[in-house]
């Protein structure tokens, strides 16, 4: 089975703002486990991480997974370090929504930039400095090291 159409998935994403822009997913039966390939691609409204504005950032995630039913409770089940690439379905239903889902939250930026030269925010006044150029001194000492400038001008002569 073959899904190309992101309408066919419904709203995978619970927040609203996300936007599903694309998908190609082959869903393969293989005896009892199933296996899902292909690609999503959405728009998701991220804040930058040095001025803290809002801009959308599209993700694209590659999918290649292995789906097998999920053993009965008390079944010891061992994993390999092969089977990262497995999950599981229950009742003879897999969440092909859920694993949009999960698979465009992961594809996003640990650190999401505007821009990758975002000045960011001025730490002394907070003016974004993309937009704005502040008055604040270039070369303001940081109050953190206060205590050690007071050791320093002790020992000087």
């Amino acid at each position: 089975m073959t899904i190309d159409d992101p309408a066919a998935l419904g709203s995978p994403f619970e927040d609203r703002s996300w936007q599903l822009d694309g998908v190609h997913l082959r869903v393969a039966r293989d005896g009892a486990e199933v296996a899902v390939d292909g690609v999503v691609e959405a728009t998701v409204p991220q804040v930058c991480g040095r001025c803290l504005e809002s801009f959308p950032v599209s993700v694209r995630a590659l999918i290649d997974l292995r789906f097998m039913p999920r053993p009965a409770l008390g079944d010891t089940l061992e994993l390999s370090s092969d089977d990262f690439e497995t999950d599981f379905y229950a009742d003879d239903q897999l969440n092909l929504a859920a694993l949009v889902r999960t698979e465009a939250t992961l594809a996003l930026p640990m650190k999401p930039l505007c821009q990758p030269s975002c000045r960011g925010l001025c730490p002394g006044c907070g003016a974004n400095r993309n937009v704005d150029a502040c008055a604040c001194p270039a070369d303001r000492p940081d109050p953190r090291f206060a205590g050690l400038r007071g050791l320093l001008a002790r020992r000087a002569p």
